[in-house]
């Protein structure tokens, strides 16, 4: 199901929340609401960008790509930030992959308006700005999290990001999208999350996570969370993160 954002809609999405009510009055015309799907795809390998997407309450993945066909996850994206950053960057395409991993809503932005919009090199731009310089930190605390971090920490921090990006404390969050936030196999993931449940920290239930117990959840997890959600707090608010 597809519909345009309503004029002066109260956007969850931190990007488009920190627009001024004339800017969000004028983007929200332009704006097609969407249903992220799990597994829909957002853009593909080299294959140029056709859309930008802004989360409100789906949860996008960005995945690297080998030749051989292995995929392992580099990033996600929430509702404090935006799916098509390359595009605002200059490129055409990408060599990653995206696609909806938890499901819920968003906008859906073409890139012919994208462009439009950040040539007038307002509020819009200062935010995206903002953004990429967050999601450049994840990226970087992540690879330093992979390496010294033990599966059990990472795997905390990657249930509370996903926390705070959704409404509520249930979503959907499959075997193997853990697997390769992890870089583990499934059954890595399967001792991992049958040890977080048995703490009571959360339910585990064909791909639907719970979370029970969050303050335990934070002291399971490594500095990385914080380090990060430190960030999102200092450049985009604390609406970009549950309190």
């Amino acid at each position: 199901m597809k519909k345009q954002a309503k004029a002066g809609s109260a956007f969850r999405n931190r990007i488009l929340a920190r627009l001024s009510s004339a800017d969000k009055r004028r983007i929200a015309n332009k704006l097609t609401r969407v249903n992220a799907v799990p597994r829909d795809s957002l853009y593909e390998p080299n294959k140029p960008f056709r859309h930008v997407y802004f989360p409100e309450t789906g949860v996008a993945s960005i995945l690297s790509v080998l030749e051989n066909g292995t995929e392992s996850e580099v990033a996600t994206i929430g509702n404090e930030g935006m799916v098509g950053l390359p595009v605002f960057l200059g490129a055409k395409r990408s060599p990653e992959r995206s696609f909806w991993q938890v499901p819920g809503q968003a906008y859906r932005l073409s890139v012919e308006v994208f462009k439009k919009e950040t040539n007038r090199n307002g509020a819009l731009n200062r935010s995206i700005n903002l953004y990429a310089q967050v999601f450049f930190a994840q990226i970087a605390q992540s690879v330093s999290c992979n390496r010294v971090h033990n599966i059990t920490q990472r795997c905390a921090r990657w249930l509370l990001m996903t926390h705070d990006r959704v409404p509520g404390d249930e979503f959907e969050l499959t075997q193997q999208f853990l697997s390769q936030m992890l870089g583990v196999r499934r059954t890595g993931v399967s001792e991992v999350a049958g040890g977080l449940q048995r703490g009571r920290l959360i339910t585990y239930r064909r791909g639907h996570i719970t979370i029970l117990n969050r303050k335990g959840l934070e002291k399971a997890s490594c500095e990385c969370y914080r380090v990060v959600r430190r960030e999102f707090e200092r450049l985009l608010g604390p609406e970009a993160n549950r309190k």
